[in-house]
């Protein structure tokens, strides 16, 4: 097993090192120039067309989930353990000046997320069983051309075994991590973990299966409803903490502006280095909220959504709720909150719980982190799941579903009983190979994006012309 470690160690590096930040920046960049920086001029436009028409009631044909229904889903699978576990290795490690790229890193996404989702609702298809198939390996195919159809399945691939990993082992494990922390802050002389891992493992997978069993349209009504309840308890608890902490947002915005460009002149974080800060800030970003990953893209497909603009617009407001608001929510409480935030004084969730501690003491912000995390990863096991099988239906046909969902369902258990740190690792490797073919085709097909874009806009002007 060393050798293996190694080896992916080896790609991991080539994977996500300074190569594949300028890709995914530079697509990004490109993504921005070319529509004019459509992300910021439309934004008002983006948010009265997304959040602003939640309440509005909408149907969905069959093989078909509303508009809502698909941004929900699409949220499940991004908003998971990366927006606490996540953004706490980037403050500790870069310092508040992380804050900083990662803000930088998803405004720039928003073009790309934008791009991603336009062109899966464009080249989409339905399957024989009448739904709505779409995603990277779709527009690869139909967009660049049947002979680039090897890239999609390379995709496809990639993705698949991602889905095992990071999006279903790795969350079941960080599920029962939490709550067996919440369980020993109660009782502190608990011993049963294992068991009780067992069984939570067993739960999580019998609440996946009846939720995955129920086809496309189940995960979509799923998902409305525990996306929105995930984020108002996580997004209350932060609020409180900084609010009641509120005389030092000064000097945090002060430590998140100075530290972005001078690193070694304010305090936090192992810092070392300029190189740092800018990476963990990026990195976690695009960690965060999979923007170039072609993930999320495999979700909107499946809307009843007719015009590919009007749900990519959801494609920025994802972004700016993943990063913009809970992942700033996170470092804000933990910069806000005034507990040592030195790299290796306690885990991850641990220093968020601590933080939460300081305002609904640290029984409290342990229950807060254990319930948020919860909701959070058991989202990324609904959302991944739709991924995973999407792209084996891709590859084997339709009849590769249910199979593929049945080894989904049991790797739950497997996570949330077993350690899984080479599986994670290489599941980390495999989300930065899954973005190489998808950035390709996001832009190779940069022009039929600025094409469609143009398109719709000039008819919405013409529509308020004639009011």
């Amino acid at each position: 097993m060393e050798w293996i470690a190694k080896i992916n160690d080896a790609i991991n590096g080539v994977v996500w090192g300074a190569p594949m930040l300028i890709l995914l920046i530079g697509v990004g960049i490109l993504m921005t120039l070319r529509n004019r920086g459509l992300q910021f001029r439309k934004f008002g436009y983006a948010l009265k067309n997304t959040i602003g028409k939640i309440f509005k009631k909408s149907e969905a044909g069959e093989g078909e989930i509303t508009p809502f229904q698909a941004v929900s889903t699409a949220l499940a699978g991004t908003v998971g353990t990366g927006n606490i576990a996540g953004i706490t290795t980037a403050v500790t490690l870069g310092g508040p000046g992380t804050l900083f790229w990662l803000w930088v890193t998803a405004l720039i996404g928003m073009a790309t997320k934008y791009s991603e989702v336009l062109l899966a609702v464009k080249y989409r298809e339905r399957n024989q069983y009448g739904d709505w198939v779409g995603g990277p390996m779709y527009y690869i195919k139909n967009g660049l051309g049947k002979n680039w159809k090897w890239l999609g399945v390379l995709f496809c691939i990639f993705a698949a075994l991602a889905a095992l990993g990071t999006g279903n082992a790795i969350q079941a494990g960080n599920i029962v991590s939490s709550i067996n922390t919440v369980v020993l802050a109660f009782n502190p002389a608990f011993g049963g973990q294992a068991t009780l891992n067992l069984v939570l493992g067993i739960v999580l997978a019998i609440l996946a299966a009846v939720v995955l069993f129920g086809g496309v349209k189940r995960l979509g009504a799923v998902t409305e409803k525990l996306v929105p309840a995930m984020a108002v308890v996580y997004i209350v608890a932060c609020l409180a903490v900084i609010l009641a902490n509120a005389a030092s947002l000064p000097t945090v915005f002060h430590d998140i502006f100075v530290g972005a460009f001078t690193p070694n002149g304010i305090t936090g974080g192992a810092v070392g280095s300029m190189i740092m800060v800018v990476t963990w800030g990026m990195k976690r970003g695009i960690f965060s909220n999979e923007a170039g990953l072609g993930t999320a893209p495999m979700a909107h497909a499946t809307t009843s959504e007719k015009e590919p603009v009007r749900q990519a617009l959801y494609g920025i407001f994802e972004v700016f709720m993943d990063t913009i608001i809970i992942c700033t929510l996170t470092g804000l409480t933990l910069l806000c909150s005034g507990i040592d935030l030195h790299y290796g004084t306690m885990g991850e969730t641990s220093l968020v719980s601590a933080s939460l501690g300081t305002l609904f003491t640290q029984k409290g912000g342990s229950l807060i982190i254990a319930v948020a995390l919860a909701l959070f990863a058991f989202s990324t096991i609904l959302g991944w799941a739709l991924y995973g099988s999407r792209c084996c239906e891709f590859i084997f046909g339709p009849k590769a579903i249910r199979p593929y969902q049945i080894v989904y369902i049991l790797i739950i258990v497997v996570g949330a009983t077993v350690k899984l740190d080479l599986v994670w690792a290489i599941a980390d490797t495999l989300n930065g190979l899954m973005a190489i073919p998808n950035l390709i085709a996001v832009a190779g097909l940069s022009g039929v994006v600025v094409k469609c874009t143009k398109e719709y806009f000039a008819k919405e002007k013409t529509l308020e012309k004639t009011k």
